[in-house]
């Protein structure tokens, strides 16, 4: 069984100039984790000219969503076991030389392997981010800089179609990676100057068999969402195999996790209703963001033919309004102590911008999009962060990090479903829209022009315009069915219970713990 670390009792809370400079530092670590789920979107063309590997194109954006996704718990408990400091130093250099490896690929093979290895590194930046925050922070003030982080989170996914298409244009395709680099440097020394955490010495026993049954159950599930209905049909053995693999080892692991003595995700705070509610709230939640993320840089290249760079400028009001509304209710959440009335006039929102999006024409103007994009930010805004606020403020310190991790993982899966989902649906109401525009279009194909804007702009006038029409109703309903999921989200939210929000740090916590006999 673990002990806690020792921790001087009567710790003093660090300072507001002590947080910011930790915050500073694990920003960096957050942009990056976040910024390279996107960046690499639209300098894949150019990669797969020089690369080739055309039929592998896929695997550098999936071995990435694999690898963080599945590592996100393990990387949670270890920071338990050993001390976030030194785990999240550790994640930051395996990231950067996961992006040392993709910079310097010579083969599609190479860049895909880079992927998945920063794709583990940045599991652990965006869950061990928020668990130090709750380290130093109490959950009465957390909503003052994790309202930050959701800025950061959304700023990232918009800037990484705008950053990767400069560095594409500008300068070269590896310069997406290579900036990791500086910025994984820059994070690494902040954080050594300004974070100081007790050292950790606990007696340990590291659940592998759970972290090999939850990385298996999540790999072959995420694997039919991406491949059912592309390479492989719905119906097919290996779709239906790889669907029953993954439940199979998914009621291994919850059967598993119910044994052992330390488990990798402690199924007891599930026993927390504020727990189980976030937990479905971030799936879905995450489901309906990464939808709309992915699919708006879609709408503006495709039917609207900007540029990747100028769309991502165009973004921007939606990382306005996310921006306004995470900082803002931070500060009302530490002034209030209140924080269930957020994620719910949120989720409203977030729906409602959803609907009005699916509500887009060819012809939209420009300033009503930037009008549309502005009411979800608002709404994304004051649900990202708030939900682990509620998280963080139900679980003992102990089990801070496989918490935070857990919350953040659910989200990831959530987008990582809602992704695969959504595109697929993109393509088969696209298919749809094409074969039912007459005989002009019966032989377009959804998959060739769904990545290429130059092509459907050299179609003849009589072919482009009936092309459009058919993407824009497609779009729709992408953004008709995440409206819908957060439609569903609001009402699980409504049963989220409102704790009254906790004074005192995970340190000053620890300290409290470490001055009493505990058999924990």
């Amino acid at each position: 069984m673990t002990t806690p670390a020792p921790v001087s009792p009567g710790a003093a809370p660090m300072t507001r100039r002590e947080i910011l400079a930790v915050v500073a530092g694990l920003m960096v670590g957050m942009f990056l984790a976040a910024l390279d789920q996107t960046i690499v979107s639209t300098a894949l063309p150019t990669i797969v000219g020089e690369l080739g590997g055309l039929e592998q194109l896929s695997w550098t954006v999936t071995a990435y969503l694999l690898t963080s996704t599945a590592t996100t718990p393990l990387w949670g408990k270890v920071g338990d076991l050993y001390g976030r400091k030194r785990v999240f130093q550790a994640a930051i250099v395996v990231f950067v030389v996961g992006s040392l490896v993709c910079g310097s690929a010579g083969s599609m093979l190479m860049l895909i392997v880079g992927r998945g290895v920063q794709g583990i590194g940045a599991g652990g930046l965006i869950a061990l981010t928020l668990a130090i925050i709750g380290d130093i922070v109490s959950p009465r003030e957390r909503g003052r800089y994790q309202g930050l982080f959701g800025a950061v989170w959304g700023t990232s996914s918009i800037a990484g179609p705008l950053l990767g298409g400069f560095f594409t244009e500008s300068l070269t395709w590896r310069w997406v990676f290579w900036i990791n680099v500086p910025l994984g440097l820059l994070a690494l020394v902040v954080i050594q100057r300004t974070l100081h955490l007790p050292p950790r010495r606990v007696e340990h026993a590291v659940d592998y068999v759970g972290a090999a049954l939850v990385v298996a159950a999540v790999t072959s599930l995420l694997l039919v969402t991406v491949w059912g209905g592309e390479r492989y049909p719905w119906g097919s053995p290996v779709i239906l195999g790889m669907i029953t693999f993954g439940l199979l080892t998914l009621g291994a692991f919850v059967w598993w996790e119910r044994r052992v003595p330390e488990p990798l995700l402690p199924l007891r705070l599930f026993g927390s209703s504020v727990v189980t509610v976030t937990s479905i709230v971030s799936f879905l939640f995450g489901f309906a963001f990464f939808g709309a993320i992915v699919f708006l840089p879609l709408y503006l290249q495709i039917v609207k033919g900007y540029t990747p760079t100028t769309s991502g400028l165009l973004l921007l009001p939606l990382v306005l309004g996310l921006f306004l509304t995470s900082t803002t209710s931070g500060l009302l959440i530490a002034r209030t102590g209140r924080y269930t009335i957020y994620p719910t006039v949120g989720l409203a929102m977030a729906a409602f911008g959803l609907w009005w999006l699916s509500r887009l024409t060819v012809d939209t103007p420009v300033w009503d999009l930037g009008v549309r994009l502005f009411v979800l930010g608002i709404g994304l805004g004051l649900v990202i962060q708030t939900l682990l606020v509620a998280v963080q403020n139900a679980v003992p310190f102990r089990d801070l990090g496989v918490a935070t991790s857990s919350n953040t993982f659910f989200r990831s899966m959530g987008g990582a479903f809602g992704t695969a989902v959504l595109g697929a649906l993109l393509t088969a109401v696209l298919g749809r829209e094409l074969a039912n525009g007459g005989p002009g279009l019966a032989d377009v194909d959804p998959e060739q022009l769904s990545g290429t804007p130059e092509a459907i702009r050299a179609l003849p006038d009589a072919v482009r315009e009936p092309v459009l029409q058919a993407f824009t109703v497609a779009i729709d309903q992408v953004f008709l069915v995440s409206a819908a999921v957060c439609a569903v989200a609001f009402v699980v939210v409504l049963f989220l219970d409102e704790l009254p929000l906790r004074d005192t740090s995970g340190l000053q916590e620890a300290a409290n713990d470490a001055a009493q006999p505990t058999g924990l």
